[in-house]
Order: structure tokens, then sequence, then C-alpha cells
């Protein structure tokens, strides 16, 4: 993918970039507690959406891109909070290698 794809102006949408951590429930288990790492200009780009069985039960699926500016901290695991919507960063890469852009492969959580 080349940086002649990427224009600055597609970076218009405002994101929350979430961060999981772990922390104990108190009854010997876990939870997930997120915590804001960083709040964003981004791309967010529907892809593809299908549908898949998840514990004997038909339930939807919806792919998206999310395109940042390029950053080091950002990894899959994460998640991103857009209108609402919440979206699990099951990948993140750098598309062309040129340490300008980071796209996300996400899938929307149910909520």
């Amino acid at each position: 993918m080349s940086g002649a794809e990427y224009d600055p102006g597609w970076l218009r949408h405002r994101v929350t970039v979430e961060s999981g951590a772990s922390a104990p429930d108190g009854a010997g288990g876990e939870t997930v507690l997120w915590d804001t790492l960083a709040t964003l200009w981004a791309s967010v780009e529907p892809v593809s959406a299908g549908e898949t069985i998840v514990a004997g039960h038909l339930s939807g699926v919806v792919t998206h891109h999310v395109t940042f500016r390029f950053r080091d901290d950002l990894a899959g695991g994460m998640r991103v909070a857009f209108r609402g919507r919440t979206f699990r960063m099951l990948a993140v890469h750098d598309p062309d290698e040129s340490r300008r852009y980071l796209v996300a492969k996400c899938t929307e959580e149910a909520p």
C-alpha cells in the first residue's frame, strides 16, 4: 500500500483508544478494567459484515479498519470507542512501513 493512498484529511473521526488491565474480582477470578490510553483522530471504515455462530446462537460480525497516525503504543487486544460503539483491535500494522500511519483491523463488540 503506497503512502499516496492516505490523506490526513481522512482522519476525521474522534475516537478513544482504551487499554485493558486485569484486576482481581474478589472471588478468585479476574475482571478486565479499561483505561483510556488516548483520544485520537482516526478514519473508521466498515470493511465487511457477516454472521457467525457463537455459543450455539447466530451472531453478527462487523469488521472495520481504523487508521491512525503512527504511534508506538497501539497493539492488538486494545479497543476503540467511537460514537457509542466499541471495536476490539485484533491486529495493528504499518501498511507501507513508512511509520506514518497504522491500520487496526477491528471487530465490533456487542453492546
